[in-house]
């Protein structure tokens, strides 16, 4: 009961403000694919641990500023946790002001099992396209967005899933398996420790991935980024344009990893700028 109470107080306190409601999708038990992860979701330090139940919480656009877009928001976390605060909620907030409905995501964390949180956002954007007519949104214009190893989920819902999103916006993401570019903890998580380090997981490398049916995508990057090396985003950048798809790539120069809404990042308001001159050409 505790815990209940405990998880309760952190999504009133995380999604006060502009959040309109709450959308369950489907659990372990009702889901194409378990997580295997037992025992109930945990919050330390204000992350969530051991998700289990997909949920969207959805933010209507600010009606006077409205766009038609939407995006479906996913956390990083290194799939080991969901940092659905800073990453999640605020930024949810942020597009809806400006516009952008938004649906964060409280995905299932993989625990080795890579379908799963794919499974999970490729029903949100199939909600969200259903909901199109109630939330005055363009179905064709429902993207996705995220954030390290969200932006990773993101990135594989536009290059590996048949659910195509209108368009991607993804910050500091893991994007390549190969060993000397990649967050191994990402993949880890993502396939389970001894398949991370076999030929298997190129196949999970998105560059690798990218064709012409590819979404028009956004990247942000900073070149000092420890965790995740900025090549991911040039590498992907790379292929997009091979492939003649649209695509911008801001790498700025210091920033480090995990800026994400934090105002005291140098470069703040020039990719929120940046963000809503590229949706405004969609």
């Amino acid at each position: 009961m505790r815990r209940l109470l405990v998880l309760t107080a952190l999504a009133a306190a995380l999604t006060a403000g502009a959040q309109q409601r709450i959308v369950r999708l489907w659990n372990n038990a009702s889901a194409p694919h378990d997580n295997g992860l037992r025992g109930g979701e945990r919050v330390e330090e204000n992350r969530l641990f051991n998700t289990t139940e997909a949920v969207l919480y959805v933010y209507a656009a600010d009606p006077a500023r409205a766009t038609g877009q939407a995006a479906v928001v996913c956390p990083g976390g290194g799939y080991r946790f969901l940092s659905i605060g800073g990453d999640g909620h605020a930024v949810g907030r942020w597009l809806a002001e400006h516009g952008v409905t938004a649906a964060v995501l409280k995905y299932r964390l993989p625990n080795g099992h890579s379908e799963v949180p794919r499974n999970d956002a490729d029903e949100a954007l199939r909600v969200m396209r259903s909901m199109a007519a109630e939330l005055n949104i363009d179905p064709a214009k429902v993207g996705v967005s995220g954030t390290s190893a969200g932006g990773y989920l993101a990135g594989s819902v536009g290059t590996l899933s048949d659910v195509k999103p209108g368009f991607m916006i993804l910050f500091y993401p893991v994007i390549s398996a190969d060993p000397d570019k990649r967050h191994k903890g990402t993949f880890v998580q993502l396939l389970g420790a001894e398949d991370a380090d076999k030929p298997l997981a190129q196949e999970f490398s998105l560059e690798k991935k990218v064709d012409a049916a590819t979404p028009p995508t956004l990247l942000f990057h900073c070149d000092d980024d420890k965790v995740v090396p900025a090549v991911n985003s040039a590498l992907f950048y790379q292929k997009l344009k091979e492939h003649g798809v649209k695509a911008t790539l801001h790498i700025y120069p210091s920033g480090g990893h995990g800026w994400g809404m934090n105002p005291k990042f140098r470069y703040y308001d020039d990719w929120q700028k940046a963000t809503l001159d590229w949706l405004s050409t969609l």
